[in-house]
């Protein structure tokens, strides 16, 4: 248990800190200035969601199966 929590756990917390920290110190992106209307079509959404969706869904059916062969 002591080996894991040095090896795995206090590593990726340490990482997780520290990325966070760097993206709260980013300076202001220069978006819309308080007072003008907001355009809905200026919304930056590409296929990055539903990559993230496809990837979800095949990580989970891939558990599924594995479970279902071992029982």
């Amino acid at each position: 248990m002591k080996s894991f929590l040095l090896n795995n756990l206090l590593p990726s917390l340490l990482l997780a800190l520290a990325t966070t920290a760097v993206a709260f110190a980013q300076p202001g992106s220069g978006g819309p200035q308080p007072g003008t209307p907001l355009n809905p079509t200026e919304i930056p959404v590409d296929g990055g969601i539903s990559l993230l969706l496809a990837g979800g869904v095949a990580y989970g059916v891939k558990h599924l199966r594995n479970r279902r062969r071992k029982a």
